[in-house]
């Protein structure tokens, strides 16, 4: 016989799109959809409790969305009691589900996770249900085009495809070449505050939770009170129409500041004039294309100087798609690289934010509080700190994953590995992005309050980050010497004599002792 149900669309916590194509062709006569919350997802790394909560808020006013629709959709919710349940992972709650409904066939869009694909694959198998994974139209760059941009080439490079994406997409182009002329503004984009600070900063718009999501945050704070983080502040957008919301107040009173400090990190102020629109994208609440089209709207009426807005582009036109193209070119293998051979545990207070550095106890902090800390933040404080220390990419990569609340590991494992910790030997940077703690001195107001002195890498008051830059290099000093970028700071390393050479790898290693090794999660 049969079954009645023709088509079972599978909408995951990060696929939250109306206009998706799973949805191509959906009948509410003959189609359902199916929706999970899985402790799993929250489990599989010890999440922040924000990250919980946005993915499940998100997903259960998506859900209601869809059925104002008419569509049937069948959702289990962590805090569902009955029918009873004894799934403990999404395949087992998939599996479940279709042997109670028999689908003829069961439709997704691409996961962003090599993990959960596998897991939706085996679960099918299973049941002995068909699944049809379709292209996530979310993107830009289909998996496709990137792989075709990628054969042949001896090294990837993000200028390269940041570049056949703008000619490709008729973005920011006059004709074949670029609007002003130049390809890239970035370096007119690393100003700092200067001691003055930034002044008044428009704060970003909140979302004060509703119903939907006050229940939510109960659930959390009752099924994962173990959980790092807070729930406190938690104001995130959490439906398209607050999702475009959050961007038109990005556009309106922080884009035009956004180019000339983005680098820049002041005490207090966590976002600073970045748009924080990365969960509602990664969610896919917001379609990158509306944001593009609403950052060139403003240059076009002069609201925005170009190197701002082509900053902005280039994250989102290049960037985010260059990293998802990186990730599925590269997984299951890319996830296990480790070029520097790095072992050392995470220390324990990147979960308590207890330590003496000043810069280092304010993002993670701040990170712990509100589930975000902007991309300097990550890349040349918390990341920089670990790549120096010497701390296992693995471990480093899952408390990204755990803490905030952006993070989708098609996005965060090549940032992570790649990018901060140059696990893949060049592929993501052409690079290691290492540097003393003047880097962030010049960069932000860290440094002001702090006991340690950014200019010493020796003594009672040196800075753990200067003093580790130095161990890093002589540490890699061999490898380093074959990258024609890494000159500079290796003649640099040259100049130190014997005895200094000799001072920074015991002050390191004495340093390494007193960084208590992370326990595990309970």
């Amino acid at each position: 016989m049969t079954s009645a149900l023709r088509s079972l669309v599978l909408v995951l916590g990060d696929q939250l799109n109306a206009q998706s194509a799973a949805f191509d062709g959906f009948d509410p006569k003959r189609d359902a959809v199916w929706m999970a919350e899985v402790a799993e997802e929250s489990t599989h790394v010890w999440t922040h409790k924000a990250r919980i909560a946005l993915f499940l808020a998100a997903m259960r006013h998506f859900r209601d969305g869809l059925r104002e629709r008419g569509f049937i959709v069948h959702y289990r919710a962590l805090d569902d009691t009955l029918p009873a349940s004894t799934a403990s992972t999404f395949a087992e709650e998939l599996l479940a589900a279709a042997s109670r409904l028999t689908p003829q066939k069961l439709i997704v869009v691409q996961p962003g996770e090599w993990r959960v694909e596998q897991s939706l694959r085996e679960a099918s198998r299973a049941a002995g249900v068909d699944l049809q994974i379709r292209p996530d139209r979310h993107f830009l760059c289909s998996r496709e085009q990137f792989a075709a941009h990628a054969q042949g080439r001896k090294q990837l490079r993000l200028e390269y495809f940041y570049r056949e994406m703008r000619r490709h997409h008729k973005v920011l182009m006059d004709g074949d070449q670029p609007v002003g002329g130049t390809w890239n503004y970035d370096k007119e984009n690393r100003g700092s505050f200067g001691k003055e600070g930034p002044g008044l900063i428009p704060k970003p718009r909140a979302f004060p939770p509703d119903a939907t999501t006050r229940a939510v945050l109960a659930l959390v704070e009752k099924r994962f009170a173990a959980h790092p983080g807070q729930l406190a502040a938690f104001d995130w957008p959490v439906t398209p129409q607050q999702a475009r919301a959050a961007l038109d107040d990005f556009i309106e009173n922080r884009l035009a500041d956004f180019g000339r400090v983005e680098d820049a990190m002041w005490t207090g102020e966590p976002v600073v004039f970045h748009a924080r629109l990365s969960a509602a994208l990664n969610l896919k609440l917001l379609d990158p294309q509306i944001a593009i089209e609403a950052a060139l709207e403003a240059y076009q009426r002069k609201h925005a100087p170009l190197a701002a807005v082509e900053g902005f582009v280039r994250q989102l036109l290049g960037w985010r798609e260059y990293v998802r193209g990186v990730y599925w070119l590269l997984m299951p293998e890319y996830a296990a690289r480790n070029e520097l051979a790095a072992e050392r545990p995470l220390p324990e207070f990147y979960w308590t934010g207890a330590t003496d550095m000043n810069c280092l106890r304010h993002v993670i902090g701040q990170t712990l509080e509100l589930g975000y800390a902007h991309h300097i933040q990550r890349l040349m404080v918390t990341g920089l700190f670990t790549l120096l220390l010497g701390v296992e990419p693995r471990a480093v990569h899952e408390w990204f994953l755990a803490v905030y609340v952006d993070a989708v590991e098609w996005v965060e494992l090549p940032n992570v590995l790649g990018m901060s910790q140059y696990a893949d030997g060049g592929v993501m940077a052409s690079k290691p992005y290492v540097a003393t703690g003047k880097y962030i001195q010049r960069m932000s107001n860290y440094c002001v309050d702090c006991r340690f002195d950014p200019a010493k890498s020796t003594g009672d008051d040196a800075c753990p980050f200067t003093t580790l830059y130095w161990d890093f290099l002589l540490r890699h000093e061999k490898l380093l010497a074959q990258n024609q970028r890494m000159k500079m700071q290796l003649k640099n390393l040259a100049r130190l004599d014997a005895p200094k050479r000799k001072a920074i790898q015991q002050q390191a290693m004495q340093f390494r002792a007193t960084c208590r090794p992370t326990r595990a999660a309970v």
